[in-house]
């Protein structure tokens, strides 16, 4: 059902499968089948994760995963009730992202084609297209040549659960890809792997992206591409973008996801009030104006 119903990636369904022969084998060593296990089993598996020490973010994935296994169950008539009705999700932590300013992105663009022999390549096309479009690192490797074959300025993108969004694209990233195209084997990837039959995997770009943030004089650590789509969202909407609009750029399926980067505005905002707002320009008990804040709003979350 997830694979042909949703539409869902490989790695949800591989995590979805490891999650379900978890929560098997802890039923069946209380006598019950995963299909047939009873309120009080579920409840029990829960709070067995938070004793092992699992944290709030794994425990609600698996929850999640329990949800949707005894919901459709119960849709197809194999159970008459659903388990998981009345388990709350475990709360989670409040996590800001991690992105990078402006400067640091502008570094790793210069940085990317330096790297030797294709790799250069292979960063510049990634770099560019990972920050001028948002895109998931999975939607940037599995891009088809087909994509920029054309002068069309937006990419169809097949995101998460199947969901189809448009996305811009700028001529510069557009010619990196090109250029890393005109220079691979024939594969209907514009990021082929060792098998031009298979796109790059995640581990060989992961180790481009390293070579990248070393060249650019900055700590590997901080730098994921996960990072630059947190850096695309904060900076597109500290310089005017709407909450709306990022949603549909980044593909999310709920707005409340995206609403984490509002973050950015929080400091923004205060130097708007400071600089502009009657009373804030004088201090307390004196008439000397208040110095506006500094914008801190494009520095990175630590």
């Amino acid at each position: 059902m997830l694979a042909a119903e949703r539409g869902a990636a490989r790695n949800t369904l591989l995590a979805y499968s490891r999650d379900l022969a978890d929560f098997s084998g802890f039923a069946l060593a209380r006598g019950e089948r995963s299909a047939a296990a009873s309120a009080a089993t579920v409840q029990a598996y829960m709070a067995s994760l938070g004793a092992a020490g699992l944290g709030a973010c794994s425990a609600a994935r698996r929850l999640s995963c329990l949800r949707q296994f005894f919901r459709f169950l119960l849709r197809d008539g194999a159970r008459a009730d659903d388990p998981t009705a009345l388990l709350e999700t475990p709360k989670q932590p409040l996590r800001l992202p991690k992105f990078l300013n402006e400067a640091e992105v502008e570094s790793l663009l210069a940085a990317a084609p330096t790297l030797p022999d294709r790799h250069g390549l292979i960063a510049d096309a990634g770099f560019s297209l990972l920050y001028v479009t948002g895109l998931r690192v999975s939607e940037l490797l599995n891009l088809p040549r087909s994509a920029m074959a054309s002068r069309a300025e937006l990419l169809s993108i097949r995101g998460k659960g199947g969901r189809e969004r448009l996305v811009p694209v700028s001529d510069q990233a557009r010619a990196a890809a090109q250029a890393l195209i005109a220079a691979s084997p024939a594969s209907k990837y514009i990021f082929p792997g060792r098998n031009p039959a298979r796109p790059l995997t995640r581990q060989g770009f992961d180790k481009i992206v390293r070579d990248t943030a070393i060249a650019a004089g900055l700590d590997p650590a901080r730098l994921s591409p996960h990072v630059l789509r947190h850096a695309f969202a904060s900076h597109m909407l500290a310089r005017g973008a709407d909450l709306r609009s990022l949603q549909l750029l980044l593909g999310h399926a709920d707005i409340a996801t995206t609403q984490i980067y509002t973050h950015v505005l929080h400091e923004r905002l205060h130097a708007l009030v400071t600089a502009h707002h009657p009373l804030a320009r004088r201090r307390p008990g004196g008439s000397a104006p208040w110095t506006p804040a500094k914008d801190k709003s494009l520095e990175p979350v630590t």
